[in-house]
């Protein structure tokens, strides 16, 4: 579960990103974050990632209170979390496998457990027959799957996707899409932020809109508002 209660974010030059947001979302939901630029977005991951410090307020991430964690712990916890990057963010010198595999040996599996668990992972995103390829050598929407098994092979509980289509066409996003609803649909919390409207309708899932670092709107599946 990931909760925010009452959070602000004002930065040093006085832009207040957020402003007093209240959301709660439960485990194994499927949400998208949309909104325009500047309206909070971008502050509402960072804090998620405990890459930056809310200026008030309270954020849980299942047995993690944020707010109050040392930052030694900081490694530990994104541990559980998965993140996909709208510029997929992968290493140019090296091959699908040993990039997906790179998440694994930074926090010490064993290359046996390696072995084991980058084909199983790559077999789901459908690039089994390309663990040997290079970054160059793949088109974009594979490049965005090597990149979701990168953020899948340590069985997050999270997974955090900040524009995961941005670079992609109509065809390659739509698949991506589908393949974010089946991680969904095998257990794992899906957060989406976007600026595709055709997505967004299209999935039926749960939105929020944000709009001046207030949550504007927060619907579930047919429009209907949310209740936390």
């Amino acid at each position: 579960m990931i909760e925010l209660s009452n959070v602000s974010k004002t930065y040093k030059a006085g832009n207040k990103a957020l402003r007093n947001v209240n959301i709660k979302i439960e485990d194994g939901e499927f949400v998208f974050i949309v909104g325009r630029s500047g309206s909070g977005k971008s502050t509402l991951i960072k804090l998620l990632l405990k890459e930056t410090e809310p200026t008030y307020g309270k954020i849980t991430v299942n047995d993690f209170i944020l707010t109050r964690m040392p930052r030694r712990y900081v490694p530990k916890y994104r541990r559980r979390l998965g993140v996909v990057f709208q510029d997929f963010r992968l290493l140019k010198n090296k091959t699908v496998f040993e990039n997906v595999a790179f998440a694994q040996r930074v926090i010490g599996v064993s290359p046996r457990k390696i072995k084991s668990s980058v084909p199983e992972i790559l077999q789901m995103v459908g690039l089994s027959s390309k663990y040997k390829f290079y970054p160059h050598q793949l088109s974009g929407g594979e490049q965005q799957r090597v990149a979701i098994a990168r953020a899948l092979v340590n069985d997050p509980e999270i997974l955090l996707a900040d524009e995961p289509t941005g670079n992609l066409d109509a065809q390659n996003a739509e698949e991506i899409m589908r393949l974010l609803e089946e991680i969904n649909a095998r257990g794992t919390m899906v957060i989406v932020v976007t600026h595709s409207q055709e997505i967004v309708k299209r999935m039926k899932k749960r939105v929020i809109t944000m709009d001046k670092g207030t949550v504007a709107s927060d619907t579930k599946k047919g429009g209907l508002t949310y209740e936390n």
